[in-house]
């Protein structure tokens, strides 16, 4: 398959502290040289602890931020080093969903308006196009043609994030990074959201890089799944093989936190001990060996790569 979006040894680091001269004496490394992939059509969820860097490693590739090393190639043209100029042109294909529609909305201005604003700065001059296009996005999102003319706070926090999809999907972009969609909406809303996301994906064949902490969200609309501890994606596998075949220390700990849901099924969960080392100084070697019970020797002398391992199935690991 052809890949819309592959990142190289991406890395973001903050730094937090700095002496009298100037000079960086600490650094925050939030993303640390990740290695992933997306192709055309597909969905690839990515999870993680929070803090881990998920959310940061999708505004890194939206360019939200600007990366501090390794390459963003998106659609074969390599973007790590864009201006914002030149950026607005690949906005056209690349959108982002957030995590608080509420915040993400203007206060002041109407759901049909904050939609229309899209189209007027991706040069849709025409006013009329503009509204069908509106009207249309709308019925696409579930929701009535005379609320076009309501202010967010009248919405439910439901709608509010159908009119940030709407929004999203204006310009007809190829590629959604879909950051915790779901997270700040209650329970029964989530299931109509990922429906509602599920659907249009299909339907126009879009892309997702889908960030959450909640698994069986996950499991149900992912592709394949990556798995991140302390900036560093520690296994990828297609969704079904994760679930059902984790081979990192990790990524079992992880998904041994969902509940049972067939009768008579049991799940041994698995606690980690000890705190989440602080990607200001993290652990030499393996990242995770200071909460791994398999942790050896050379987990803290060598670094180990990601590992095919079968299949599209790779890990970072020395167990494997």
């Amino acid at each position: 398959m052809n890949k819309i979006l592959e990142v190289k040894n991406l890395k973001k680091h903050y730094p937090v502290k700095k002496n009298l001269y100037g000079k960086t004496r600490e650094t925050v490394k939030a993303v640390d040289g990740i290695d992933l992939h997306i192709n055309y059509g597909e969905v690839l969820g990515l999870v993680g602890e929070s803090g881990c860097g998920k959310s940061t490693t999708g505004r890194t590739i939206l360019r939200l931020l600007d990366p501090t090393e390794g390459q963003i190639i998106f659609q074969g043209r390599d973007i790590t080093e864009y201006s914002r100029k030149q950026m607005r042109s690949v906005y056209k294909d690349m959108q982002l969903i957030f995590q608080d529609p509420f915040a993400s909305l203007n206060p002041r201005k109407k759901a049909g308006n904050a939609i229309e604003e899209v189209l007027y700065v991706h040069k849709v001059k025409d006013k009329a196009e503009r509204k069908e296009r509106v009207r249309e996005l709308f019925n696409m999102v579930g929701l009535r043609q005379e609320e076009l003319e309501k202010y967010p706070h009248e919405f439910s926090g439901g709608q509010r994030q159908r009119i940030v999809i709407a929004r999203a999907l204006a310009v007809n972009p190829k590629l959604i990074v879909c950051d915790e969609p779901v997270a700040a909406l209650d329970v029964s809303i989530q299931a109509q959201i990922v429906n509602l996301l599920t659907g249009l994906q299909k339907r126009l064949g879009l892309s997702y890089l889908f960030i959450s902490h909640d698994l069986r969200v996950v499991k149900y609309m992912s592709d394949r799944v990556a798995v991140m501890y302390l900036g560093k994606i520690v296994e990828t596998a297609p969704a079904d093989e994760l679930f059902n075949n984790p081979l990192h220390p990790y990524s079992q700990a992880l998904l041994s936190s969902i509940a049972a849901i067939r009768p008579g099924e049991k799940r041994k969960k698995i606690v980690l001990e000890g705190e989440v080392p602080s990607p200001v100084n993290p652990p030499s070697g393996c990242r995770f060996r200071t909460r791994c019970k398999y942790a050896m020797k050379r987990c803290s002398e060598i670094e180990p790569k990601l590992k095919h391992v079968g299949g599209e199935h790779f890990v970072r690991c020395h167990l494997h």
